[in-house]
């Protein structure tokens, strides 16, 4: 189906769910509405206190959590009115996944690359605890080795630096370091790949992939991923850098390819519980977090934008696209130059329910890029994730983005990157579908 098409059948399920609600349910169809965003509400203000509170304000949070829902779908049935209410909101979600279509053209154009020729002597590590094992489940080890490559498998009892075995292999002659691990494993090697200007190889053999799947590499099955060692083009992409000062004057530095985290995700990965009970230690943490009772207060710059005290801040290596119904972790291009910049900062539960019922959109969420962003605080230590990894790190601390560092090594037939959809602008989406049907029929558009 055509975009103009698409656009035609975005307004007319559009219309047609207002429809269903004018014509079963007449003026009750106000109060529908009216008892749905109050259900909404009710449910983002819950959860706010839940997070932010303990004790019986906990559990009465949780019950409100768990009733406003409840209550709003009660009352539609007691109304005969249920199936109202699901029909119409069957054709809005119609609507709007139809109205993103419709404005999707395409996407960005594809990163540059260029045909690379056979490695001669690529090195590879991988790990073999990363996605549930997927290092032997796939034979990614064995079959590397049919291509040529030299293949370190980490040693899952023993911490090994996966920098510095990558230094060796270059200094031994290495022309291609690739990982088959996670997002943290990658960004090790890749700075080492960066440092010497050879190409890197990324094998989606982690848990999420966010990178490979940046990179347009198929996720299901990382063995597709050697075919870069065979038959492979070369891309240049962005490589985040994260420098922050030491107490002896010296600054150290890490490369991400993903993402750097401050505030409260940050603060509650530092703790030991984290990784054996994560929803009690969040619970237990974020109260105190959130409501700025513990935790270093940030300070931010990133450009001419400057953000006081955030209770959560993500940089990326370039910015995410926000119409992902997916949620983070899809970015359309990686050699834009720019770092995406998401700052949270809510302070009551009538901002968090403008976000949700603005899906997203509100006072509490800040959206910008920037070339290069400050963090500073009024403590002199603050908790870092960088790619997933939980670290210490002395304020200020600075990101910044330069352009294109990073030569990557793919397979020339890959999936590729899903675009992300854009929020619906009903005005364009119009435009689109009249527009477009004056054009085919040979008139002028007004």
């Amino acid at each position: 189906m055509n975009r103009r098409w698409t656009a035609r059948l975005a307004l007319a399920s559009g219309v047609a769910a207002v429809a269903v609600l004018l014509v079963f349910a007449g003026i009750a169809s106000v109060v529908l509405v009216a008892v749905g965003l109050a259900g909404i509400a009710l449910t983002a203000a819950g959860i706010w206190w839940l997070l932010t509170h303990t004790g019986w304000v906990r559990a009465l949070a949780a019950l409100l959590v768990v009733a406003a829902p409840i209550t709003v779908l009660v009352l539609y049935a007691a109304a005969g009115l249920l199936w109202v209410v699901l029909v119409s909101l069957g054709l809005w979600s119609l609507a709007l996944s139809a109205g993103r279509a419709a404005l999707t053209d395409g996407g960005a154009p594809g990163m540059p690359e260029r045909s690379a020729g056979r490695p001669e002597h690529p090195f590879l590590i991988m790990n073999p605890r990363s996605g549930g094992g997927k290092v032997e489940k796939f034979h990614l080890a064995e079959r590397a080795r049919e291509l040529g490559a030299e293949v370190v498998v980490l040693d899952p009892d023993h911490r090994q630096d996966v920098a510095e075995l990558a230094r060796r292999a270059v200094r031994d002659g290495a022309d291609l370091l690739g990982v088959a691990g996670g997002d943290g494993t990658q960004a090790l090697v890749a700075g080492v790949a960066a440092e010497n200007d050879i190409p890197f190889m990324v094998i989606s053999a982690g848990t999420r992939n966010h990178f490979a799947m940046d990179l347009g590499l198929d996720r299901q099955d990382p063995s597709t991923c050697l075919a870069a060692l065979s038959d492979g083009v070369e891309m240049r992409v962005d490589l985040g850098h994260i420098e922050a000062g030491e107490a002896n004057g010296e600054t150290t530095e890490r490369v991400f390819v993903n993402n750097a985290s401050f505030g409260a995700y940050a603060a509650v990965v530092q703790s030991p519980a984290y990784r054996d009970d994560k929803a009690r230690t969040v619970l237990e943490t974020l109260p105190d977090l959130l409501t700025h009772h513990a935790g270093a207060r940030l300070r931010v710059r990133a450009g001419s934008l400057t953000l006081n005290a955030p209770q959560a801040l993500l940089v990326s290596n370039n910015p995410y696209g926000r119409g992902d119904s997916a949620g983070l972790g899809r970015r359309e291009r990686l050699d834009s130059g720019e770092l995406g910049v998401l700052g949270v900062d809510v302070a009551s539960a009538a901002e968090a329910t403008e976000l949700l019922l603005r899906g997203g959109r509100g006072r509490g969420l800040t959206v910008a890029t920037a070339r290069e962003v400050v963090i500073d605080a009024d403590a002199p230590v603050i908790p870092v994730g960088v790619d997933g990894e939980a670290l210490l790190l002395r304020t200020p601390v600075r990101c910044r983005l330069p352009s294109r560092e990073l030569r990557v090594r793919v397979p020339r037939h890959r999936p590729g990157v899903p675009h992300s959809a854009p929020p619906v602008d009903w005005r364009r989406v119009r435009r689109l579908a009249l527009t477009m049907g004056r054009t085919a029929a040979g008139r002028e558009p007004a």
